[in-house]
């Protein structure tokens, strides 16, 4: 399960709620004003979707030498490890 985030709802929400805008859009049954208002909501959702992606990347766990698994460290400790 998907722990929501303090800024927001989490990406499946989001997702879902993106992919709602978009069949809308698709239909044609909106106004003008109305495409518009949904179309700029995709933009601000697409935008976090992207952002909560963003994060996912840099905590997935790297390793060092991948034939050995024991050499996984989390992606913050490399960059640490590489600034210090």
């Amino acid at each position: 399960m998907t722990k929501q985030s303090e800024n927001g709802p989490d990406f499946e929400s989001s997702l879902k709620e993106l992919e709602t805008l978009v069949e809308q859009l698709e239909s044609g049954d909106l106004n003008l004003a109305q495409s518009l208002e949904h179309f700029k909501r995709g933009i601000s959702l697409s935008k976090q979707c992207h952002r909560m992606i963003d994060e996912a990347r840099q905590t997935v766990t790297l390793l060092v030498d991948p034939d050995d698994e024991s050499s996984a460290i989390d992606f913050n400790e490399e960059s640490d490890e590489k600034s210090g």
